[in-house]
């Protein structure tokens, strides 16, 4: 598994690798894939790492769990391969771009294209069994994540961590605020994008920061 991970991060994360809850990990895992479909492919566990380097991040959107449905996990939080099915809270995001930006065209935009420009699109766990929501809770990943969130915070600076709904909103803890920028809100979910989502404005704001921290802003609608 950790073969597929491009060497920057492979670095990086040696000692943690060494641990003995990420060995139990590697374990578990193997022990699924034996017994179950396991999203997304292996190659795609690590994906959100692959196409952004550690030394390339500017913005953090923090998920929960891959999407269960084959197409759909790809290993990018909220990102989608199959863009003709799109996810309720996908289509719920790119609503509250277009409005925060005022972009009316009718294009399509695919959020997996903003890893180019250094937004990690990091889910807390980074596997789960086909058709079974959550499923991977608990088996380590979110302290592996929880790691990668800390070591960000500590090596970094200036860096927007856009973090939507409650579980999310919890890993603020691990966030230095006295260098880094966090933007919160509900999650784009249907059941909470009414309450405090929708009129966020979490893309200009973050854009709005990268610029008067000298960075170049978010082309977010690529």
């Amino acid at each position: 598994m950790i073969n597929y991970l491009n060497p920057s991060w492979k670095k990086i994360l040696s000692k943690e690798f060494q641990k003995s809850y990420f060995k139990k990990l590697i374990l578990n895992l193997k022990d699924e894939n034996i017994n179950f479909s396991i999203l997304p492919e292996e190659g795609d566990y690590f994906k959100a790492f692959n196409l952004t380097p550690f030394e390339k991040i500017k913005v953090v959107i923090l998920g929960q769990d891959p999407y269960y449905k084959k197409k759909l996990a790809n290993g990018l939080s909220f990102a989608v391969e199959d863009i003709d099915h799109l996810p309720k809270s996908l289509k719920n995001i790119i609503k509250e771009l277009k409005s925060d930006l005022k972009y009316h065209k009718p294009d399509e935009i695919e959020i997996k294209n903003w890893v180019k420009q250094g937004v990690f699109l990091l889910n807390s766990v980074l596997t789960v069994r086909e058709n079974e929501p959550g499923s991977h809770k608990n088996i380590g990943w979110e302290k592996f994540t929880d790691s990668i969130i800390k070591l960000i915070s500590a090596k970094k600076k200036n860096i927007v961590f856009i973090l939507w709904g409650k579980y999310a909103e919890s890993k603020q803890k691990f966030i230095d605020t006295s260098k880094h920028k966090i933007i919160i809100s509900s999650h784009p979910s249907p059941l909470s994008a009414n309450k405090g989502f929708f009129g966020s404005k979490p893309f200009s704001k973050c854009n709005d920061y990268l610029y008067l921290k000298g960075k170049k802003p978010i082309n977010w609608l690529v």
